[in-house]
């Protein structure tokens, strides 16, 4: 049973889906087209369709704003200068008394401005470079951002296609027929696993001997020829001792002095041949 605070794949999809809004995209928000002058909409009208599917949150869109965004600040810097240079120039020639201006006022005051221009030069410099790397960050995150968002759909789906695929173990369980008896065949997999790892040992074993006995099979057979040569002439010898002892039972029996000696002759003859079958270990 599942601890209660564990979380489940629809409670994290939950918290992924109510996650806060990226800062940029609010940022982003704030540039509407609405906002923006009837110059700057036209312009937005020329974005490519895929800027237009998605809305001025699109990379292509944020760039487009950020050059008429500099574009414009441009032209307002150049109008701005005028307007001051063209209201001190005024005032300066209607006062009364009029402003006169030295020579060396306007020396210290261009060193000033020259002072000011180096300062502001190394600002601007200071000021592309966390840009160029404020973009190099953004468009990681972006990648990111589109990854972790791919990767939501993905999970959104697997839901759904983990039940249709337990919905599919369970027909085929019912499915399959014959129900065998055998515990063996309704094992898991990693215990069907091990049980495969021990029968292909013992396999293994099982050839790896029967190859030595096969290996030993022609040195037995030899072996066995060479007891059957053997055997054959006390195949002969016992023959001839069998007959010679019913030869000798019969003189016995008629009553021949001859016969108590071929009856010993008999049994030492039994003793050889059962002592010889003993050391060559052969039956009858």
């Amino acid at each position: 049973m599942a601890p209660k605070n564990a979380t489940t794949p629809s409670s994290a999809l939950e918290q992924l889906q109510k996650s806060k809004a990226l800062k940029l995209l609010a940022i982003a928000e704030t540039l509407s087209p609405k906002d923006l002058p009837q110059s700057a909409q036209k312009r937005n009208s020329a974005v490519s369709d895929d800027s237009e599917q998605n809305g001025d949150t699109h990379p292509a869109a944020l760039e487009a704003d950020l050059v008429h965004y500099k574009e414009l600040f441009s032209k307002l810097r150049f109008s701005y200068v005028e307007q001051v240079t063209k209201e001190k120039f005024l005032r300066s020639i209607t006062d009364n008394p009029p402003r006169l201006v030295e020579g060396s006022e306007n020396d210290e005051k261009e060193k000033e401005i020259l002072a000011l221009k180096a300062e502001l030069k190394e600002r601007k410099l200071e000021i592309a470079e966390v840009l160029k790397q404020l973009e190099d960050k953004g468009r990681q995150l972006a990648l990111r951002y589109e990854g972790i968002q791919l990767r939501t759909a993905q999970l959104e789906s697997l839901p759904t296609e983990i039940q249709s695929l337990e919905a599919t173990i369970e027909k085929l369980k019912r499915e399959q027929t014959p129900a065998s008896n055998n515990p063996e065949l309704a094992l898991p997999l990693p215990e069907t696993t091990r049980l495969l790892q021990t029968r292909e040992s013992e396999l293994a074993a099982v050839n790896a001997q029967l190859l030595k006995l096969q290996s030993a099979l022609p040195s037995k057979s030899r072996e066995l020829e060479k007891l059957e040569r053997e055997l054959k002439p006390l195949e002969t010898q016992k023959q001839g001792t069998v007959a010679a002892a019913k030869e000798a039972r019969r003189r016995r029996e008629e009553g021949g002095g001859i016969g108590d000696e071929l009856e010993e002759r008999g049994r030492w003859l039994r003793a050889s041949e059962k002592a010889l079958k003993e050391m060559l270990e052969v039956g009858n």
